[in-house]
């Protein structure tokens, strides 16, 4: 999808101040977007007809903060997601296992080329580093060696729980994208709070991330930005 530079805006989601405010000047500049910056939660009204691009400061955005935004990208197409500010490739995977990024602007990037990163966004490219590709692909082949192995003892529809739980969604939501009733899916989570020996969504979705590597699909085609 390219975007129309008129009708899109550029948010810096982040601890506003005098820094990010330069920031978005020079964006601004070099891009011709409309920009502003919100704190982390502060509410960003999607306007009919207008797209965004959002940069979320790896630094200052917190894990429920990131799970709303990334709810506000599914429901709104025209929404974009990329993180800014991050410390490494590692900090890279925990993000994706909640959100759906499709840019990846590391602390050391300077503002040249923090630009041409939003530029190729804005045509509709991905924008991730080298390693982060490399590291990607080489996770997904893991991931397919082990797809038909059983995993704590849990069970193919466990593991889809458990999965939909790391995404951040509630029982209802859950059942919606199983078909199934939400009396199923509290079954299906106690077996699962028993197996894996938790006793909450939180546990479980730690036990996760430390067991699973699960992560949402970045994109269907992998890019390299230099």
């Amino acid at each position: 999808m390219v975007v129309n530079t008129d009708s899109t805006d550029i948010i810096l989601v982040t601890d506003c101040n005098s820094q990010s405010v330069l920031f978005l000047d020079y964006i601004h500049q070099k891009t011709g977007c409309r920009v502003l910056a919100l704190n982390p939660q502060e509410r960003f009204a999607v306007v009919e007809g207008r797209g965004a691009l959002v940069l979320l400061d790896g630094d200052h955005v917190q894990e429920k903060d990131l799970l709303t935004w990334n709810t506000r990208a599914e429901e709104h197409k025209t929404v974009i997601l990329s993180a800014f500010n991050v410390r490494d490739n590692k900090q890279v995977m925990e993000l994706l296992i909640g959100i759906h990024l499709r840019g990846v602007f590391y602390r050391q990037d300077s503002l040249e080329l923090i630009c041409k990163g939003i530029l190729k966004l804005l045509k509709g490219e991905l924008w991730i580093s080298r390693p982060l590709s490399a590291m990607l692909i080489d996770f997904y082949r893991r991931q397919q060696v082990n797809t038909y192995r059983p995993v704590c003892g849990l069970t193919r529809r466990e593991l889809e729980i458990v999965t939909l739980l790391v995404s951040g969604a509630s029982n209802t939501e859950i059942a919606e994208k199983l078909f199934v009733s939400e009396h199923t899916v509290k079954s299906h989570l106690y077996n699962l709070f028993r197996k894996i020996n938790v006793h909450n969504r939180i546990q479980a979705t730690n036990w996760a991330r430390q067991n699973l590597g699960t992560i949402p699909v970045m994109a269907s085609r992998y890019a390299s930005r230099r």
